[in-house]
């Protein structure tokens, strides 16, 4: 404990999950009865302005879109999020937030654009980074005033922290800050965010290559951290990746330049088409599978309104863990997922195209249930032969197959495989514009609902660690991230129209980028084109590798180096030691362990670097979603706050007894 009368806690990092800290400790502190309330201080340590953080700030480019429609997120308890939780002092989601800014009640000043943004946006629609990044500064305002009326001392403190160390041989924390004096504190939760990374052996050896032939390597990053300036126009450029950050970038050099998307009047897959500006670059995108991820659907609701998961409930997940069993991913949860996904797609097939089926519809639905409901094994070749006898193999889907859309087989050229990706773009366009009726999307959909309780599963231990690594994360993570984890899909619809003016190609699968050293460029080549592309500039298009192994912060890293923090080490099913991505933490609320084995008090983990306890660490708080489940992030910061203000109340009691005058006898 400090020589303070006030509890001091530091939290490092000001984005979303540092804000669900303060908000949950405010909350709890306000439940307390004003006399057992602890003298408190709260200092939010980071450059960047509080609530937005680095990633959400609010001058970055509009165009830059989150891939969760308003309805979705959250920083705070909202909806059936708050049950069993204090109540808390703002209490509103994004989505929440939006409808009360369009009604104009709250005298909240919001730029031209953010009114012009909100005018448009409706709950399905995907919002700006930029407009969250306003919620989540309105949020932070509305917490400063709380602690202000409640006596919290509540203070940003724009600067890095650099290091931190025991304060002496007792508890308590000293924080090296950038440009400032030493802070002390009693507790620090560490809510960091994505953090720089070292680059892997390849990248480095690409950006080695870039400078000895001058050419330009832009290496992973956030994208707003981006010159994307640089990217000559009408020269081709090398993208490797094409998640997110892909149509980040694909958007800002095209309408970025002043391009239009203009309607076409086609369908949904062609319903737009490219006036460019001239000012554009030629993308020449890569990625391992060769296609983008697939578009969210048309919805007004984050999991398919048609879509109840009947296998993969709670019950039955958490039924292994209470017979005393340690289950394994593809042995005992993907069969109960997988049926729900089969049950989807099937189902949705039969209510939009019934005369396509073999059999009446209800006739074959009632098959497929009975091999459905089959319990082992016995249900997969069950529902294989209802499947032969029942759907047209053009109807068929295998979905463990959708890992490999392009199907892994050798094209005729570059024109030959553009036209596949094409044809791929417009189809999953055409499945988002269906929404509810796409049986590929509803299939997809349960996959998403299944990842809730799947998160909720497997944390902390709840999943054998060779099937963890080997499983979930070797197979499932990589085809689910690539089904249910995609963009906006007005983003298809817009590749689609790039690729139709020539603006976009595709190197294929399996990409492999080099340096020509005779000619002095970068190519990338697949072995399922032969096509070989050169350019000038390559864009890793992806965030920095989020491994605390590889983080080059000088906080983490040196926290490594000290032995206050250390790696989870898990064991392959061969008894290889396996280092994973994130820290090594106790049970919530988690403290990380050192490199003795002993875990650290009063010093708290929140986010990214909890993805070797938990499972999809990057997704936000889903708005009314249990807090054990969709808001598990929400129920983490309230555990992390319920054990700062027991620390603080048991400091002040201590100060209390210390400084009590002496009785005279």
């Amino acid at each position: 404990m400090t020589n303070t009368q006030s509890f001091h806690v530091a939290v490092i990092g000001a984005g979303p999950r540092g804000i669900s800290v303060l908000e949950r400790t405010l909350a709890g502190f306000l439940a307390l009865a004003p006399d057992e309330r602890p003298a408190l201080r709260i200092s939010i340590l980071d450059p960047f302005n509080p609530g937005p953080g680095h990633v959400w700030r609010t001058g970055q480019s509009r165009l830059f879109l989150m891939n969760t429609p308003s309805l979705f997120p959250t920083v705070v308890p909202a909806g059936a999020t708050a049950a069993g939780l204090a109540a808390s002092p703002t209490g509103l989601s994004f989505d929440q937030w939006r409808l009360l800014m369009t009604r104009d009640e709250t005298g909240w000043v919001l730029s031209a654009g953010d009114r012009e943004e909100l005018a448009g946006l409706s709950s399905g629609a995907f919002p700006s980074r930029a407009l969250y990044g306003r919620y989540l500064e309105w949020t932070y305002a509305r917490l400063q005033d709380t602690a202000a009326a409640a006596g919290v001392t509540l203070e940003h403190v724009r600067a890095e922290v650099l290091s931190m160390a025991r304060a002496g041989t007792g508890p308590g924390w000293t924080l090296e800050v950038a440009g400032e004096a030493t802070l002390a504190a009693d507790a620090v939760v560490l809510a960091l965010g994505h953090l720089p990374a070292a680059l892997s052996a390849d990248q480095d050896r690409l950006r080695d290559a870039a400078d000895r032939h001058n050419l330009r390597y832009l290496p992973p990053a956030v994208p707003s951290d981006v010159d994307l300036s640089v990217l000559p126009a009408g020269e081709p450029v090398l993208i490797r990746g094409l998640g997110l950050n892909f149509f980040d970038i694909m958007i800002q050099v095209t309408a970025g330049r002043g391009g239009r998307f203009v309607p076409s009047g086609e369908p949904a897959g062609r319903a737009l088409r490219y006036e460019p500006s001239g000012r554009e670059p030629v993308l020449v995108a890569a990625s391992r599978r060769g296609t983008p991820y697939r578009a969210k659907a048309k919805l007004d609701s984050y999991v398919p309104r048609s879509v109840q998961l009947q296998y993969f409930t709670e019950e039955a997940a958490t039924s292994f863990r209470d017979q005393g069993i340690l289950p394994g991913f593809d042995h005992d949860l993907w069969p109960l997922l997988h049926r729900d996904a089969v049950w989807a797609y099937y189902s949705t097939l039969a209510r939009v195209a019934a005369e396509e089926l073999l059999e009446p519809a209800e006739q074959f639905l009632a098959e497929l249930r009975g091999a459905l409901d089959l319990p082992g094994p016995e249900w997969d070749p069950a529902k294989e032969a209802v499947l032969d006898r029942c759907v047209p193999s053009a109807r068929r889907t295998n979905l463990e197959a959708l890992a490999q859309p392009l199907g892994r087989r050798p094209y005729a050229g570059a024109k030959d495989l553009d036209d596949a990706v094409l044809a791929y773009l417009q189809d999953d366009a055409a499945g988002s514009a269906a929404g509810e009726d796409d049986p590929l999307k509803m299939a997809i959909g349960a996959l998403n609902a299944g990842r809730t309780v799947l998160k909720a599963v497997v944390a902390d231990g709840g999943l054998a660690e060779a099937s963890w690594l080997t499983e979930l994360r070797g197979w499932f993570e990589p085809l689910v991230e690539g089904l249910a984890s995609g963009p906006p899909p007005e983003r298809i619809e817009q590749l689609a129209a790039l690729v139709r003016a020539g603006l976009v190609h595709f190197v294929g699968p399996d990409p492999r980028f080099d340096v020509d050293e005779a000619r002095g460029v970068f190519t990338g080549v697949s072995p399922w084109s032969g096509t070989e592309y050169a350019a000038k500039t390559l864009v890793e298009a992806m965030m920095p590798a989020n491994r605390v192994d590889r983080n080059i912060s000088p906080l983490l890293s040196g926290m490594l180096r000290d032995g206050l923090a250390r790696p989870k080490v898990m064991m392959a099913g061969d008894g290889t030691a396996v280092v994973t991505p994130g820290l090594d933490v106790t049970l919530p609320p988690y403290r990380p362990v050192g490199i003795s084995g002993t875990p650290q008090e009063d010093l708290y983990v929140l986010g990214l670097q909890l993805s070797s306890v938990q499972w999809g660490t990057a997704i936000a708080a889903e708005a009314g979603s249990p807090a054990g489940a969709g808001a598990r992030t929400v129920r983490d910061a309230d555990d992390i706050a319920a054990a700062l203000l027991a620390s603080a109340a048991a400091g002040q009691r201590l100060t209390r007894v210390t400084t009590a005058p002496a009785t005279v006898r």
